[in-house]
């Protein structure tokens, strides 16, 4: 159905977890710091880091450094991953419209 399936599955697997839909729909808001997304979740630093980690790897958002404190992590989302998701949903619901189509009208005994 899509020619990339392997970056889907990344995606679909780091939004699994409801904290990182969540760090996700903040983002979308725009970029935040680690900290900020943390307490925004009330999640520890390392447990946020960790969805943050997973994030990062997925592809889902990006990691900057403000030129004044390295120490401080900025993140914002990165649009590909969810634009490549949007497309195989729009193939899935196509070819389910597709499908249902079919099946009504063999139900009703139309024209197959």
């Amino acid at each position: 159905m899509s020619s990339r399936p392997a970056e889907i599955d990344r995606t679909l697997a780091a939004l699994a977890d409801p904290y990182r839909r969540r760090a996700v729909e903040l983002l979308s808001e725009r970029p935040r710091a680690a900290g900020e997304l943390a307490r925004a979740l009330e999640l520890s630093p390392p447990a946020m880091s960790r969805h943050l980690r997973t994030l990062r790897e997925s592809g889902l958002v990006e990691e900057t450094h403000p030129e004044f404190d390295a120490r401080v992590r900025i993140y914002a989302l990165r649009r590909e991953p969810m634009t490549h998701l949007l497309r195989w949903l729009e193939e899935a619901e196509r070819m389910w419209s597709e499908q249902l189509a079919a099946f009504k009208r063999h139900v009703e005994g139309g024209p197959q």
